[in-house]
This record gives structure tokens, sequence and C-alpha cells, in this order.
């Protein structure tokens, strides 16, 4: 029987100060056109990289995406006095053991992968181990091999697979491809929007030179010159979490409480996470001024059309408060239109005291949000039929 899905929408309205998170080829923050006219953006990747880190950093679970697997391996194996020429060997078993018909790889560059793999991190410690296990065949059939001949697999397949397939917390989350061998595919549960400026906000230039502090005679003061360009920006920030398929990536025995911690621990740090690009010289270390969630079965809805036409500055300056009243204004429009048959619950905080209507329930507090969301989006909470 199929189940339907459900979902945990987060949106974020989010003021930050002069800065460039997101850079473009010509090092200048990236912007897009919306609405006819240009918007400050922030891509995923560039946003869900330090919330991934942040979830590993607090589980101490970590993963890397890596085509190095082989040569780590290998300077592994020599650092525990393995020959050169066996732990090469035994490095080169890994891609071609892995399935039949061998991992895509580069021999020429210690047999690294074609593909980047995203993998545990202690996973080169178990292969590192699988090949101390195996060292008697792999000596044999290094004794036997020639340059011209091809590699006999050694290690066993299975095992193989079984360590490169392994997934971590945030690899159920966000996901993993991994074509080659479809058993480590993970379908992301996570779907993060490109943020995006909810008013005009083009880059603006921020002249500075450096000063040479040791000049020698007849030297100027200033020892570089350089423009660098800068937004500030109210964001609007959008992610949903397709429960039903988390905890179908977790795992049907997986306790509904692991569900639902790794829910909150996502939203909190969705919050709060912030891109590191140039934070040394732009400090943007800003909160969301207004946090809202819903829950929904069936299907996911982002609130980015709000914004479709720019929000006007407030008669007092500033946008945060009529980008509010956008917000709440859609998500009236949303229930309106869709009903509430489908809405579990809704949400909200954010700077503001006072509860916004249309908002749903108000919270005191980002950790208090963070609990009340993920307690209602895996209440009854059943695996998805993927069969």
């Amino acid at each position: 029987m199929h189940t339907p899905a459900r979902f945990l929408d987060l949106h974020i309205l989010h003021p930050v100060t002069a800065a460039n998170l997101n850079r473009d080829a010509d090092n200048e923050p990236k912007t897009i056109s919306f609405g006819n006219a240009t918007r400050a953006l922030v891509s995923p990747q560039a946003w869900k990289r330090p919330i991934r880190l942040n979830v590993e950093q607090e589980l101490g679970e970590h993963a890397a995406r890596t085509r190095m697997v082989p040569p780590l391996v290998a300077r592994k194996l020599q650092e525990s006095q393995w020959p050169e020429d066996l732990a090469a060997f035994a490095s080169a078993q890994i891609v071609h053991s892995a399935k039949k018909g061998g991992l895509q790889h580069n021999a020429e560059e210690g047999h690294r992968t074609q593909a980047m793999l995203y993998l545990p991190t202690d996973v080169i410690d178990d292969l590192v181990a699988l090949c101390e296990k195996h060292r008697t065949a792999l000596e044999e059939a290094l004794a036997t091999h020639t340059p011209k001949t091809k590699i006999n697999t050694v290690l066993p397949a299975k095992d193989l697979a079984a360590h490169l397939t392994r997934r971590t917390a945030s690899i159920n989350l966000f996901g993993r491809m991994f074509a080659e061998l479809p058993a480590g595919h993970v379908e992301a549960a996570v779907q993060m929007a490109p943020a995006f400026s909810v008013h005009q906000s083009d880059p603006q230039p921020d002249f500075f030179t450096a000063v040479e502090d040791l000049p020698q005679n007849g030297d100027s003061g200033s020892a570089h010159l350089q423009t660098a360009f800068l937004t500030t920006s109210v964001f609007y920030r959008f992610a949903t979490i397709n429960i039903t398929d988390l905890h179908h990536n977790l795992g049907p025995s997986a306790p509904a409480d692991t569900v639902k911690d790794l829910i909150e621990l996502f939203v909190r740090h969705f919050i709060l996470s912030m891109p590191g690009a140039k934070k040394t010289s732009t400090a943007p270390h800003t909160i969301p001024d207004l946090v809202h969630y819903t829950v929904r079965d069936r299907r996911s809805v982002s609130y980015g059309a709000a914004f479709e036409q720019p929000v006007k500055v407030a008669p007092q300056g500033g946008y945060t408060t009529p980008a509010r009243q956008a917000l709440a204004d859609y998500a009236a429009t949303i229930n309106r239109l869709l009903g509430t048959r489908h809405l579990v619950t809704h949400g909200h905080t954010g700077t503001t005291a006072k509860p916004i209507k249309d908002l749903g329930t108000h919270h005191t507090s980002f950790d208090d949000l963070a609990t009340a969301c993920a307690t209602a989006a895996t209440a009854a909470l059943t695996p998805a039929n993927h069969a």
C-alpha cells in the first residue's frame, strides 16, 4: 500500500549585513533576476555545506566527498610498514574488486576514483583493516602479477561494497549519488532552494587598500589597491525534509526518536548556520528575523513566489517588516487555495514577540520551534513504500 509522504517545510527571512556569502566566477556576489529586479543569491550548496558540517560535528559522525580513497589507503598501509609496492597493489584492489569490471579510476594517479565518493571518514580505516586481513592473499597475487596483465581481484567484493556504501546521518539527510554501486545510492530527504533577497539588491563597491608597513625611500603608502563588491539583503530561505523518505533511509527499525532527533538537529542548524565566504572581512553573523514551519502531507510548498514582486522599503526604512507581512499574506493565500486538509500543523518564531496571524503557533525561541516541528513531523510516522 502506498504511504503518502510527509514534509516539513522551513521558511526563513534572514537579514544579512554587508557580505559576499557566495561568489561568482568574477569573485563578486552571486545575483539573479527575479520579478525584473536584481536579487542577491546564495546557492543551496553554499548554505548546505556548513549545515552538514555542523550536524556532523554535533553527532561526532563525519563524512567526506573524495576521489582519493585508494591513495589514502596506500598511505596508511605504508605508515603501517607495508612495502610500497604491496600497499599500492592493495589500494588498486579497492577499485578492481569492488564490483565486476571495477570502479572507474585513474591508474596513473594512485588509482583515485573518477567519481567523487561520499563516505564516512572512518571507512578508510575499515578498508585498511580489510587489506590487513587479506595480506597473505595480496602478497601472493602481487608475486604473480606482471605490469602487462590484468589485476586478479583478491579482496571480497561483498565486504568492499559494504564499506563503500555505508552511511552516516548526514548521508541519510542529504543523499548520495553512487551510480557505479547502486546499493550505495541514497535519495536525498532534504531539498534546499537557493536563498534570494526579497528586494532588489545590487552589488555595491567597496574600495580598499593595504598599507605597506615597512616602506622604503620613495615608496607610496599603499602596497595593494582593490575594489570588492558586497550586498546587503533580507533573504528568503527555504528547505523541505521528506520525513517519510528520511525514515526510509534510516531503515524501518530506526526508533521514532532517532528520526525526530535528527530532524530537530537539522532544523536548528538550518536556522543558525552561515556560509563562510569572506567571513573574516565582513563578519555577517546575523540570525533570522522570522522562522516559519509547516508540516504537510502529500506535497511541499515553497513561499518563494510571495516575493516575485520585490518588497518595497517600509516608510520608516527597512525591509524586514514588509517582508514578514508579505510572507504571512502568502501563507494565508496558500491555505485558502489548498485548504488545510493536508496541513498537519504550522508555527513560527522570530524577533517580534507578538504572534503573526496566519503563521500558526507562536514559539518563544528557535530551540522550542525546532523541538515542536520535529515532534509534529514524526507523529504517527510510517516508512515510505518503495516497492
